[in-house]
C-alpha cells in the first residue's frame, strides 16, 4: 500500500480534495490543447492554404478519438491505474502538440492534432471527472462533478485571450510551444500528487459512512459489455442523443467556428476569442450551480431548460453577429451560462440507471456520442463555410436539434426512472 503523504492524516482536508484539485488542472490544460484549434484555423488558412473544409476534417478526427477512447479510458484506469493512464496521456499531448511546429503538410495535421491530440484528450476527459467524483467523493458529488466539468470553461478562459494574444505577436508556433509546456508542467504534479484510490492512503471516500464501505460492489463492466447492457436500456439512447446534440452545439461548432465566424464579419481574431473567454467564465459558474441543481431537483427537466435555451441562443446568433461585438457579449454570457451545464444532470440519470460503480464506464459511450455530435458538427459547418462562405445554415439547424432534444426530457419520464439491470457479483476491481 502506498505511504500516505506526510501530515495527511493529521490534516483536517481530506485527500480528496487535493486530487479534485490535481483533477481540475489536468481537465483545465487539456481544455487549452482542445480550444488551440480554433485559434489556429485562420492562420493555418493563410500559411499553407489548407481550406476550411480540410482543417474542419482534422478536427472532426480529433473531437471523434476524444469521445470513442473515453469509455475504453475509465476501463484501462481500473486496470492499470488512474495515475499511470493520466501521465501516459499528458506526455503524448506535450509531444504532439510541440511536434506541430514542425509540420508542412495536412497529412500531419492530421496525424499530430488529429490522431495525437484526440488520443491524448480522450483520456484526459470529462469521463475522467466522474471517475474521481464517483471514485472519492460521497458527499457532494453533483457539486464536486459541477466543478470539475466546468474545467473545460475555465480552459477557454485561462487560454484563449493569451494565445490570440500570442498569436499576434509571435506567431502560430509559439502558441503550440506554450500550450505544450503547461502540459508538461501539469505532468509533473499529477507524478508528485496524484493518487489512484482512496484506499492507497487508508481512507474512505470523502463523506462516506464506515456501513456504506463495508457494503460489497457490482462487478465493474469492460467497455464493450457496458456497451452491450446500455444499448438494451431505452433511457441510454435518451441519454447519448441529447449528448450528440450537446457536443454538436459547443464542441463542434461554436467551439470551433466562432472565431472564424466572427472573422467573416470583421471581428478581430483578439476580440472574438475574448467573448469565448468570457463564455468560459460564466460557464463556471453555470456548470457549478448546475451541479448543485442537480442534487436537489429532477435532472429531467434541467436537461429540458439547458437544451431549450441553448437552442434559443443558436437562433439569435446569425442576427446577433450581424449587430457586432456589443450584441456579441450578451450572447456569450447567455450561452456560456449554458455551455455544459448538461453534464452533471446528465451523469446523475448515468449512475441512477446504471449504478456508480458503472457510471464512469457507460458514461463514456455517452460521452463518444457526444463527441461524434461534435465531429460531425465540425466537419459540417466547415462545409458550409467552403461552399456557401457563410455560417448561417449551421447556427440555425443546431438551434432547431437543440429544441427537439429539450423537448424529448419531457416525454421519457418512465424511460428515465428505470434502473437497468446490472450484474450485482463482487469485483475485485470495483470502486474502494
Amino acid at each position: 500500500m502506498t505511504t500516505m503523504p506526510t501530515g495527511v492524516r493529521a490534516a483536517r482536508l481530506h485527500y480528496a480534495w487535493v486530487i479534485a484539485g490535481i483533477t481540475f488542472l489536468v481537465l483545465l490544460v487539456t481544455a487549452g490543447i482542445r480550444a488551440t484549434p480554433g485559434v489556429l484555423m485562420v492562420p493555418l488558412e493563410s500559411e499553407f492554404g489548407w481550406t476550411s473544409a480540410g482543417i474542419s476534417a482534422a478536427i472532426a478526427i480529433n473531437l471523434s478519438l476524444f469521445g470513442l477512447i473515453g469509455p475504453f479510458a475509465a476501463s484501462w484506469m481500473e486496470r492499470w491505474g488512474l495515475k499511470r493512464m493520466v501521465l501516459c496521456a499528458l506526455a503524448l499531448l506535450a509531444c504532439s502538440v510541440a511536434l506541430t511546429t514542425q509540420m508542412t503538410t495536412q497529412w500531419q495535421l492530421v496525424l499530430l492534432w488529429g490522431i495525437c491530440v484526440g488520443s491524448g484528450t480522450g483520456v484526459t476527459a470529462i469521463v475522467l471527472a466522474a471517475v474521481i467524483a464517483n471514485r472519492w467523493f460521497d458527499r457532494h458529488r453533483g457539486l464536486v462533478l459541477g466543478v470539475l466539468t466546468a474545467a473545460n470553461a475555465t480552459g477557454q478562459l485561462v487560454f484563449l485571450p493569451v494565445l490570440a494574444r500570442l498569436l499576434d505577436i509571435s506567431g502560430w508556433r509559439s502558441v503550440a510551444l506554450l500550450v505544450a509546456s503547461c502540459a508538461g508542467v501539469v505532468f509533473l504534479l499529477v507524478w508528485i500528487l496524484m493518487r489512484d484510490r482512496p484506499s492507497d492512503l487508508g481512507l474512505r471516500r470523502y463523506g462516506e459512512s464506515i456501513e456504506t464501505a463495508r457494503q460489497p460492489t457490482a462487478i465493474s463492466l469492460r467497455p464493450m459489455q457496458a456497451l452491450a447492457l446500455a444499448r438494451r436500456s431505452p433511457a441510454f439512447w435518451v441519454l447519448a442523443g441529447s449528448f450528440f446534440v450537446c457536443g454538436a452545439s459547443t464542441n463542434g461548432l461554436i467551439g470551433t467556428h466562432l472565431i472564424p465566424a466572427c472573422h467573416d464579419f470583421g471581428i478581430p481574431e483578439v476580440r472574438a476569442a475574448g467573448l469565448l473567454a468570457m463564455m468560459g467564465v460564466f460557464d463556471i459558474i453555470g456548470t457549478t450551480v448546475s451541479g448543485w441543481l442537480s442534487d436537489r431537483f429532477s435532472s429531467r427537466y434541467l436537461l429540458f431548460v439547458y437544451y431549450s435555451l441553448r437552442g434559443l441562443s443558436l437562433l439569435c446568433l446569425p442576427y446577433t453577429l450581424v449587430e457586432g461585438s456589443s450584441e456579441l457579449k450578451w450572447f456569450a454570457v447567455f450561452y456560456g451560462l449554458d455551455w455544459i451545464a448538461t453534464v452533471p444532470p446528465t451523469v446523475r440519470l448515468t449512475a441512477d440507471l446504471f449504478g456508480r460503480n458503472n457510471a464512469g464506464v457507460i458514461f463514456g459511450w455517452i460521452v463518444a456520442a457526444h463527441q461524434l455530435g461534435a465531429a460531425l458538427a465540425a466537419l459540417g459547418a466547415g462545409a458550409i463555410r467552403t461552399d456557401l462562405g457563410d455560417y448561417r445554415p449551421a447556427f440555425l439547424i443546431s438551434g432547431g436539434i437543440c429544441f427537439l432534444a429539450g423537448l424529448s426530457f419531457l416525454f421519457t419520464r418512465r424511460l428515465l426512472d428505470k434502473r437497468a439491470p446490472v450484474p450485482q457479483t463482487v469485483s475485485l476491481v470495483g470502486a474502494q
